[in-house]
Formats: C-alpha cells, structure tokens, sequence
C-alpha cells in the first residue's frame, strides 16, 4: 500500500511503518502506533524481543503499554521480525528507535543509528518505491546528513528522490510514556523534503498536538536542550532548597510561590539567547543569594557559577570584536536595557570599558542617555567606568554610524531596522536579535546565533 493510498481508519490515515530497535522509545511507539490503526513492523537484533512482541508481550515495563502491544498482535497490525529487507519492503516508513550510549568521555555512540542506516540502505536498493526515514533517537546534530549519507552509499539512491530522512525527536517520559505519546506538548520534524513532512504529518494526523517543522539542525538539538534544562530546574530547586533549609525555611512553600508567577519566572521572557544581564536587580541579587548559602556552609556550584557564566559572554563579546581586526566600533545602545538611563551594572558598559582599553576608537548612541540628566550613583557609577563619556556619546545616530568599521546593535529600536541597507558592507555584531532574517552583504554575526544572514550562507554552500 502506497502513502498515496491510505486507507481511513478511526478517523485518521493508516500508514505501513517498521520500527528499528524494541526498546523503549521502540516499544512504545510501536504500541501506540498500532492502537491508531497502523500497520506497524519492529526490528531488533535480539531474537527475546522479536518474539516477545509476535507473542503480544511488551519489552519493557510501562504503564498501559502491555494492552496496547497485545491489542496491536490481535487485531493483526503489529509483528516484529529480524529481517530488516523484510520490514522495509513492507512498509512506506521507517523509524529509528535504537540506542545511542554515552562513551566514557561523554560522546554518543552512533554506531547503532549507522549500522540501522546501512540495513535500510541495502533494503531499499530492491525497492522502486519511495521511502522515509525518521529518526527518533537522540542524536546530536548533523547525524540526519550522515544517515543520509550512508543510505545513498547502500541503496544507490539519491537523498530525497528515492528516499528521505526526517528528523523527529521523542518527547517521553518513562512512568507516563503512553500518555505523552497520544498528548506530546509539540511534533517536531525537520528535513529537507517537503514530501516527507507531509508523510509524517499523515502518520500523526490522529495525535492531537502543534505540529512544528524546522531546520535538521533545530530538531536535532533540541532534546539535549529540553533534558539539559530539566536537569538545570532540578538542581536550582535543590540548591534553593539546601539555602531555605539553613535559615529554616518552607522550600516548598518557597518555589510554589516561584512557579506562580507566569508572567516571568515560568514564560518564555528571559529564554532568548542575547548578551549578558545587567542592571540594578540581576547582579545584586544573584550575589546577594550566593553569599547568603556561603555564609551558612551551603554549596551551591550551579547558582555560584551564574555570574561567572554571565562574565564570560562579556569576554567572549570582547574577543569577538578584536578578532574582527577592525579599530572603529560604533555602539547602539549604552544603558542596561531599552527605554531607560540605568547605565548601573550594564553590561554594554563593561564592553566600551574593555575595548577602550584596548585603544579601540569608539562612538556611542543611545537617546535615552542624556549626560546632562544623569544623577546620583548612575552618575557616579559611570564616571567610574568611562571617564569624559561626553567624548564618545552623541545623540546623532548617522555620525556615530559614518566611518564605522563595526556597529555593534545592543538595543532593539525601530530606529536600527534599516541599517543593513543603508550602511552595506560594514560589520555588524548583533546582541539582541535585531533582524529575524537577514541578506546581508557584509558580515553579520549574532553573540549567541548564526547561520540566519542567507548571503553568508550562500557563500559557505558555493565554498563547500
């Protein structure tokens, strides 16, 4: 049955699918799969495996999922086998579920997605029909473009002619593995085929959730990112926990509070990579709590090492600019953040500090910096920083910008936009995501991006 040819069932698209590796991730997906009325093969080197699931058995232990792998094995949608020519022959679509261990120094071992590759490439070499191939492991980026690769090699296809990788990360947790599968927070697929997306579209058209096609690469990424976040939250809630617990404190009561504010502490306000903080408040207080777990002999390495981690974005910005090898650096943007004078704690001053010290030549702008209006420790604070300031602001944009080698963009403002046009070939180092998309002619680097200026991109693509 051809994906052009699917039958409707319960409501939805059935769709031949071969599942390399019963384990987990495998298991489950092939359990649920079935339940939604597709036809469903598994693959596993190991013969207890193969025939646990032709006996109606899961592999693993999980809530719910021994009803479902049963239910598939009875109503005739879910076999499993050890020929993979088998499977593939058999099915319109692939999905690679095997293991990708830690190796002692931390690096995954892939050999298991690659020798899965060869199989699927040899199978499909017999076969006329096109076919998808989605990865579902966890895999670091560039692993898509590799089995890709190999398939080509073993199947004499051409990558997204005869065949196509997808991309498609899972989101599951052991205890509540089949729940999330039937209600993930999102579906996530990147590749480079159009026709395999919408395959994969059809083959989840009966799972309710946001379907979010991106770059290989985004997909790729992303569930390191997710675990390593998750694994972050739990050792900030202990480390507050350990500082509440020295004072006698509620911790509990402490981070129930902390999660009822959406509006900052659980959004997405603060999770856009950019440049360091600044201000008043965020290096006060991070300190503040920090020295609060040292003075009751409380260890703390992930909340001691926040400030640290923000100082070297600073440094890496500064080294960024001295790389470029250019002397005269226009600014965009002084105070800590838009719409306000506090030049306390900015971080934009800590640069101009630093390359001034350097003997770069530097012109600022910023319209909300008044020299004439600063008062009190903001006044105190930068003149302490960047003695005779009078003689690198101005509130001109145009002169800062003339005989610029190097604009630097520290706020976002309207004002800014255009720069790219008027002001070609320059060099811009861009803080805050000034541009979603850029096709710039110059060179265009963000502090914690890239590969987002097409022309740049254009380039490395005719170089390669």
């Amino acid at each position: 049955m051809e994906l052009d040819k699917c039958q409707i069932i319960q409501g939805g698209l059935t769709v031949r699918v071969s599942i390399f590796g019963l384990g987990y991730v495998g298991c489950v997906s092939a359990g649920c799969l079935a339940e939604k009325g597709h036809r469903v093969i598994g693959i596993d080197v190991s013969r207890s495996k193969v025939e646990q699931i032709n006996s109606g058995k899961p592999t693993i232990i999980e809530k719910d999922i021994d009803e479902l792998i049963m239910k598939g094995h009875e109503r005739g949608l879910l076999e499993a086998t050890l020929d993979s020519d088998y499977a593939v022959r058999n099915s319109d679509i692939s999905i690679i579920s095997v293991g990708t261990p830690s190796t002692k120094e931390g690096h995954l071992n892939l050999s298991y997605i690659f020798r899965v590759a060869e199989e699927i490439g040899e199978a499909l070499s017999n076969k006329e029909t096109f076919h998808i191939i989605a990865i579902r492991s966890t895999v670091l980026p560039g692993t898509n473009d590799k089995v890709g690769s190999i398939i080509e090699e073993f199947s004499g296809k051409k990558r997204n002619e005869g065949f196509a990788v997808v991309s498609n990360p899972e989101f599951l947790r052991e205890g509540t593995a089949v729940q999330d599968y039937f209600n993930p927070p999102l579906t996530l697929l990147g590749s480079d085929s159009e026709r395999a997306i919408e395959a994969m579209e059809r083959l989840y058209s009966n799972i309710s959730s946001e379907f979010v096609v991106t770059d290989i690469g985004v997909a790729e990424i992303m569930k390191y990112v997710n675990n390593t976040y998750h694994a972050l939250k739990i050792v900030f809630a202990n480390e507050v926990g350990s500082i509440c617990k020295s004072k006698d404190i509620d911790s509990h009561k402490v981070m129930e509070i902390f999660c009822k504010d959406t509006q900052l502490n659980i959004s997405p306000y603060y999770f856009k990579p950019g440049f360091a903080y600044g201000g008043s408040c965020l290096p006060k207080d991070t300190k503040a709590l920090s020295t609060l777990a040292r003075d009751n002999y409380v260890r703390v390495p992930v909340i001691e090492h926040i400030s640290e981690s923000n100082e070297h974005i600073k440094e890496s910005l500064v080294e960024t600019i001295v790389e470029k090898g250019k002397r005269k650096i226009a600014v965009l943007g002084l105070s800590f953040k838009p719409g306000t004078d506090d030049l306390r704690n900015s971080p934009m001053v800590d640069m101009v500090e630093r390359l001034l010290g350097k003997g770069f030549e530097i012109k600022i702008y910023d319209k909300n910096v008044k020299l004439s209006e600063i008062t009190g420790t903001n006044k105190e604070y930068i003149e302490s920083k960047i003695p005779h300031l009078q003689h690198f602001i101005s509130s001109d944009l145009e002169s800062v910008l003339d005989g610029s080698e190097v604009i630097i963009v520290g706020h976002r403002a309207q004002e800014f936009e255009d720069i790219p046009n008027t002001h070609r070939g320059r060099t811009i180092v861009d803080l805050v995501r000034m541009w979603k998309e850029i096709d710039y002619d110059g060179d265009y680097e963000g502090i914690t991006w890239g590969g987002m200026n097409s022309s740049q991109q254009r380039q490395k693509e005719k170089a390669r």
